[in-house]
């Protein structure tokens, strides 16, 4: 079963904690991972882009200028693609964009996403994160004892107004809960905090 060190508010070891081995200890499946990654920025995409073709464009209708003896091109409207003010070859129109992915494929990237952060040694456990006042101070003192140089993903158990308000100013922190994890953003963070609650939910909801 796969360990990792127990970490206090100071950011000193005090133990180690025991891991789900379903979750932290699974094959690293880099395929599953990477369809997912691409379903879940393809399903951001709100595909409202649209252009005019040359028949959606306003005016035209009559040919230009005679079809032969002007020793130009033969034309018949002046809203074709070459012309200002012409409609748009192959215009972008409204679509979907959604990449639907199987359940049990969702399930394998996500605890593939888990495990890779585990054997870079970037998930840290604390026992608890109690805050007295929503000061961003006080979260600043208490990631400064973790070596972070990156984004950093801090995943709650639940809603907590003092820790929200008291990360709220800081650029490279995300915060998260048991019940909003996802792959890209996993992927994405450089370190991983869980409290040691949210440790469990996730091992409750996910393995």
């Amino acid at each position: 079963m796969p360990k990792t060190a127990l970490y206090n508010m100071e950011g000193a070891a005090i133990g180690e904690v025991e891991l789900s081995e379903e979750l932290f200890a699974a094959p690293v499946n880099v395929a599953a991972m990477h369809l997912v990654v691409r379903s879940i920025l393809a399903n951001k995409r709100q595909g409202t882009q649209s252009a005019l073709t040359r028949g959606e464009v306003r005016g035209g209708g009559r040919k230009i200028y005679r079809q032969k003896g002007t020793g130009n091109a033969r034309h018949h409207g002046n809203r074709a693609p070459q012309f200002r003010h012409g409609g748009v070859v192959f215009a972008p129109k409204p679509r979907d964009y959604v990449i639907k992915v199987p359940h049990k494929v969702r399930r394998l990237a996500f605890k593939s996403a888990l495990t890779s952060k585990l054997n870079d040694g970037d998930i840290i456990v604390v026992d608890a994160l109690k805050l007295e006042e929503p000061k961003t101070k006080l979260m600043v003192k208490f990631l400064s004892g973790f070596e972070l140089n990156n984004t950093t993903m801090l995943v709650l158990p639940g809603r907590d107004e003092t820790v929200l308000r008291a990360g709220g100013n800081i650029p490279q922190l995300e915060t998260f809960y048991v019940n909003t994890l996802n792959v890209y953003d996993i992927l994405k963070a450089g370190k991983i905090i869980l409290t040691q609650e949210a440790l469990k939910g996730v091992e409750e909801v996910y393995a």
